[in-house]
């Protein structure tokens, strides 16, 4: 069934429990993820934190929703937002934390359970939105793939199966895969 935005939004305000999404104009509820998963996203926030300069930066996992359209609305395993732009969400009670505008990173790990349409429906969104940088962890098979904004808007893709990579719309910012994907 299609709802609206309005019903969506209080939806996602009123069942605190709930990771709702809104995929084509349906109500979709994030589903519980592996260990192999919520570790990768965990180690990653921990990675990232300690080089952000929360002044500037701040980081958010599996919590704050991103709009594509009135009918897309999807909460990043990890992205990472402007402080200026999470200052402009505050003291607003009720308010869903959402943001609009392109963000410099956001990240999807790969699950048995959403990794086809994290690829076909939510990559695509996330550079329908312009975001900088997008991320896709894939925990099994120990790769991240990047999608990074061209100044003509194209996307230059590129895969990674191990070092240090650099986090190019944040400057002096890297993630260590080798670490990352360590799972001992």
């Amino acid at each position: 069934m299609v709802i609206s935005e309005q019903t969506f939004r209080l939806v996602a305000l009123e069942d605190a429990e709930g990771l709702w999404e809104l995929h084509d104009g349906r109500l979709v509820e994030k589903p519980v993820m592996g260990a192999e998963h919520n570790d990768t996203i965990v180690r990653l926030g921990l990675a990232l934190g300690p080089q952000l300069d929360w002044r500037t930066h701040r980081l958010r996992i599996n919590m704050s929703h991103v709009r594509r359209s009135e009918r897309n609305y999807y909460i990043p395993d990890l992205c990472v937002i402007p402080s200026d732009r999470f200052h402009d969400q505050l003291g607003q009670p009720g308010h869903l934390e959402l943001y609009e505008a392109p963000l410099p990173l956001v990240v999807e790990a790969w699950s048995r359970s959403t990794g086809t349409y994290d690829v076909e429906g939510k990559l695509l969104g996330y550079q329908a939105r312009g975001d900088r940088e997008i991320w896709r962890l894939h925990p099994f098979e120990r790769t991240l793939t990047t999608w990074r904004r061209e100044p003509d808007g194209a996307y230059a893709v590129e895969v990674y199966r191990g070092g240090v990579v650099p986090v190019m719309s944040l400057p002096d910012v890297t993630v260590d895969l080798d670490r990352l994907f360590d799972f001992s």
